[in-house]
């Protein structure tokens, strides 16, 4: 064998770098070890280098009504942005890149995905822009909101940039327990708000995606305040526990039945449902534990609610737990909340109720794109209907499914 050969065949395959991979190669060799404080100035001469200029990472605030400017050395730090009639806002909500003409240039918004998950928006301005730009961006604004995720553990800075207003210490605590807000695949999608934001205190939800098998559960604890964030923060953490052991629905329940007794007596309770959908089939497993029952959206109407005989609130001891199925469609929605959403009531009037909540459902339904917009929106119109007030902790889960496969995203396009 001749002694070149080897070496002609590596070069008919084309390994060379552009400018532009290795632009973002150095941006990932250096995030490793990158301290948080460091993650504003590396993007803003990342920016620079490709001719952009005046760069914000904006974060989503928790009431998820805003886009607040990161501080750090080299951002421009401005205003909070509202995310409705933004052009950040609209690459927000649509997760796609917004172009703004002004004067100096092209001002273009970014959404900051961490997977499906939305961050917020990179925000920057170039004199000119081309395809090759707009891809060049999509990928560092990919590996920002990487970045951001990522560090967001070893610091607290992205955190208080979120915070639009005092945190209440139960609230902190609900906030750790939380999974992120939203998750979108192929296949099945889903979304949550809580309110009052800064001091939502018994209401948690959590889901996991283990294979085919999405695991769902919402939680309100009785009471207000530190006492029901303790609980609601066993109950979560019992039902994580028994879900990572795979046991079924009866087994789960009777699990954190047992974990909520032992703990805190007779005497406190969680009402809970817990869920399991097979995102091949659409089929629905349920057990609801003292919770108002679900609602079934289908083409923007709620067609069924999910009504059957309760089982007890987890907690009460020994309860015997009654596990029911359904089939779904694909492009059902399926809404889980907490009955703080329909309890409010002003002194000496009625109850806001099902049956209104049910009618601002179907107004808002058609004019959202995905379960992360409807989620918000519902948020804000039902609050603004009970006449912007929020005694209780109020929350939403909304869960769409598609069914389909994911399998063409393990292959690559070469």
């Amino acid at each position: 064998m001749e002694k070149g050969r080897p070496q002609d065949r590596r070069v008919a395959v084309d390994l060379s770098e552009g400018f532009g991979e290795r632009l973002l190669g150095q941006l990932l060799d250096r995030a490793h070890e990158m301290p948080p404080q460091l993650m504003a100035p590396l993007v803003a001469e990342e920016v620079r280098r490709i001719g952009g200029r005046d760069v914000s990472i904006l974060l989503q605030c928790y009431e998820q009504l805003e886009l607040v400017p990161l501080p750090g050395k080299g951002l421009t730090v401005g205003e909070a942005l509202p995310i409705d009639g933004s052009f950040a806002g609209e690459a927000f909500l649509r997760k796609t890149t917004t172009e703004e003409l002004r004067d100096d240039g092209v001002r273009l918004y970014l959404p900051l995905l961490d997977g499906s998950d939305e961050v917020g928006v990179m925000a920057l301005t170039l004199d000119t822009v081309d395809d090759n730009d707009r891809r060049l961006l999509r990928r560092l604004a990919g590996l920002v909101a990487d970045m951001v995720v990522t560090k967001g553990a070893y610091t607290d800075q992205f955190f208080q940039t979120r915070r639009r207003h005092p945190m209440s210490l139960a609230a902190e605590i609900q906030w750790s327990l939380l999974p992120p807000m939203s998750m979108t695949t192929p296949q099945v999608s889903v979304a949550g708000i809580l309110e009052p934001a800064y001091a939502v205190a018994g209401d948690s939800l959590d889901y996991a995606l283990n294979d085919d098998i999405l695991h769902m559960a919402i939680i309100d604890a009785m009471g207000h305040g530190l006492n029901a964030s303790v609980l609601a923060t066993v109950a979560v953490g019992a039902y994580r526990h028994a879900r990572r052991a795979d046991v079924d629905l009866a087994e789960l329940y009777a699990f954190m039945d047992r974990a909520i007794d032992q703990q805190f007596g007779p005497d406190q309770f969680v009402t809970a449902q817990m869920m399991r959908l097979d995102i091949r089939t659409g089929r629905l497993h349920w057990v609801n534990a003292g919770h108002p029952a679900a609602l079934l959206i289908r083409g923007h109407r709620v067609v069924q609610v999910l009504e059957n005989p309760g089982t007890l609130p987890v907690g009460f001891g020994g309860a015997e737990p009654l596990t029911f199925s359904m089939d779904l469609q694909r492009g059902d929605r399926l809404m889980f909340y907490t009955d703080g959403l329909v309890e409010e009531h002003r002194a000496g009037q009625e109850q806001f109720g099902e049956g209104r909540m049910i009618d601002i459902i179907e107004q808002v339904g058609p004019t959202v794109r995905d379960v992360q917009h409807m989620a918000r929106n519902l948020s804000h119109a039902l609050k603004r209907e009970r006449g912007g007030s929020t005694s209780d902790d109020a929350t939403i889960f909304l869960v769409e499914w598609q069914g389909g496969t994911a399998d063409h995203l393990a292959t690559l396009d070469l």
